[in-house]
């Protein structure tokens, strides 16, 4: 894998693992809280529009359809077996990002999964 397809690679996985964080925080907010916690009672089709056009979910959505187009370009220059493992990388985003914005439990388990992760996409990748 040269240079740019490498960045390029990890430019996708970082814009998704941004998009989990850009939905964690929407469906963290009050007004989405508050149509989960009214989901019961209330027509579905309402508790799917405060939900989805909220704008941090929207801007997730948005995220998620930059990364998919980047992860296009990759796949055209890049063997599937080579670029997807890269996919892990966005568990040590995603989880430096959950236990600094919300305060998520970071725990020596979680830890050294994530590394074995690393470890994984660095073998099946070819990093030395």
């Amino acid at each position: 894998m040269n240079a740019s397809s490498l960045a390029l690679t990890f430019f996708s996985v970082a814009l998704s693992a941004l998009a989990q964080i850009t939905f964690k925080y929407g469906v963290s907010q009050p007004a989405i809280q508050s149509a989960f916690g009214a989901a019961a009672s209330a027509p579905w089709y309402r508790t799917a529009t405060t939900v989805l056009l909220h704008p941090a979910i929207l801007g997730g959505f948005a995220l998620y359809g930059f990364s998919m187009i980047a992860w296009l370009v990759v796949l055209s220059k890049v063997d599937v077996s080579v670029a997807y493992p890269f996919v892990g990388v966005g568990f040590i985003i995603t989880m430096t990002a959950g236990a600094v914005l919300f305060n998520e439990p970071v725990g020596i388990s979680r830890i050294c999964g994530t590394a074995l992760v690393c470890v994984g996409v660095a073998l099946l990748a070819g990093i030395k």
